[in-house]
């Protein structure tokens, strides 16, 4: 059977397992969701666009049914699905841009569903693929599942209690260590930059960067705002973003938490550079000096059960799912989704957004004022999974050696298979991609 096929035999019967599990987990508030917690007698609204596959949708309607409450359904016409091109991942995430006025994520409609959620007296929306949720007087939840087989895994049946566990530990360890301490981020892909964690990250908490790990998407690099002491520097390396075809390697120079240059990258890189000079001179209202690409976002992916989904140079899907797997880091570089530098920057009419390179194989290593080192990510492994805690855990759920090991490893010549990265890889991931992945 070939991977179509086997997608498909993924009949309604064979999601509703996996949509009555979601529908019952715990509401976290995050747009990777841990669940939905509904109750008997609840509105909800749930939110999609139509590159979602309605299969998936409509089991987890159904599921939110059987469960004694009302679920309405709302749909967004996206038009054709179609192969990504280098471009898309600033279409997506960037505004005022010669690819696009406003990011499609989060859509333009996202304001006016949340007034509708409001205005009708639903208890929850469901929607959101990525990114932060706003602060409204409903529940609000994410539906990142975009294709049947990626929802229809153990990423979604992962038991709550472990998933969350292994996040604690390796959160508590950056939380109760990392302050005044430094951290390296290396890979075998060319990436090697370091940064401080300094006390004001800790006096000031902000939303995902608090004492409580934030669900799903560890935030291993402080977030803005900033007042001017921010000093990642170094090179952040690779050949992957979230929702753009793969490029050619590219290397992103950074000094003083800014971008300085950006080398390679083909049409991708080629962007960059235009969009780095002419934002060079504006200065934005979380950042103290001029420029648009800070280094924010290190995140790290804490669910070793996801996987690239099949399909996935299509436009409807990319690589923005798999980044969630445990230890693979996504670095992000300009404003912060939903933060007063994007208001401002509409009203100024100026380019705002974020865009991103993925490391599949960091390691993640952070050095305390003492001197003591921890390793929260080696080669890509999130090490929480290694835990003594972690493991007598998952034996109540199973196998442990089984529970814990990642669903899905990337494929890259000359890291993780055979090959050269340089000759087979490097010049042309996509192809390599389109050629040799499974999924």
């Amino acid at each position: 059977m070939d991977q179509e096929s086997a997608r498909l035999s993924l009949d309604l019967e064979a999601l509703l397992p996996f949509a009555r599990h979601l529908v019952k987990g715990p509401s976290v508030r995050r747009s990777l969701p841990a669940g939905y917690g509904i109750r008997a007698g609840e509105k909800v609204l749930v939110a999609v666009d139509s590159w979602q596959d309605p299969l998936l949708v409509q089991a987890i309607v159904q599921a939110i049914r059987e469960e004694g409450a009302t679920a309405d359904l709302v749909t967004m016409d996206m038009g054709p699905d179609r192969e990504l091109d280098e471009h898309d991942e600033i279409r997506t995430f960037m505004g005022n841009t010669p690819w696009g006025k406003e990011p499609m994520e989060p859509p333009t409609w996202r304001t006016d569903i949340e007034a509708f959620t409001e205005k009708m007296g639903y208890h929850l929306l469901i929607r959101g693929l990525g990114g932060p949720t706003p602060k409204t007087n409903f529940r609000y939840e994410g539906i990142p599942w975009i294709s049947r087989e990626i929802f229809a895994s153990q990423a979604v049946t992962f038991p709550y209690d472990l998933w969350g566990l292994l996040q604690k530990k390796s959160w508590d360890t950056i939380w109760k260590n990392a302050r005044g301490g430094r951290v390296r981020v290396t890979d075998p892909e060319g990436t090697d930059y370091s940064f401080t964690f300094l006390e004001e990250h800790f006096d000031k908490p902000r939303y995902g960067f608090t004492s409580e790990p934030f669900w799903g998407h560890l935030h291993g690099h402080p977030l803005p705002p900033y007042s001017g002491g921010e000093d990642a520097a170094g090179v952040v390396a690779g050949t992957l973003n979230h929702w753009g075809r793969p490029f050619s390697h590219i290397k992103v120079h950074v000094e003083k938490g800014q971008v300085q240059r950006v080398e390679g990258g083909g049409k991708y890189g080629e962007a960059w550079r235009q969009l780095l000079e002419a934002t060079k001179n504006i200065t934005y209202p979380d950042y103290p000096r001029s420029g648009l690409f800070w280094l924010w976002e290190t995140a790290i992916g804490t669910n070793p059960k996801f996987f690239r989904p099949y399909n996935v140079l299509n436009r409807s899907r990319g690589t923005v799912y798999e980044r969630l797997r445990s230890g693979i880091i996504h670095v992000g570089f300009g404003t912060r989704i939903l933060s007063p530098s994007e208001d401002w920057a509409r009203e100024k009419g100026v380019s705002f957004g974020h865009i991103h390179v993925h490391l599949n194989f960091a390691t993640y290593e952070l050095t305390t004022k003492s001197g003591q080192k921890f390793k929260i990510i080696d080669r890509g492994h999130l090490t929480s999974l290694d835990d003594p805690e972690v493991i007598a855990l998952a034996k109540k759920f199973g196998d442990p050696k089984e529970l814990l090991k990642e669903a899905w490893i990337p494929q890259v010549p000359g890291i993780s298979s055979e090959g050269d990265y340089w000759k087979d890889y490097a010049p042309n991931p996509a192809a390599w991609i389109k050629a040799h992945e499974a999924r």
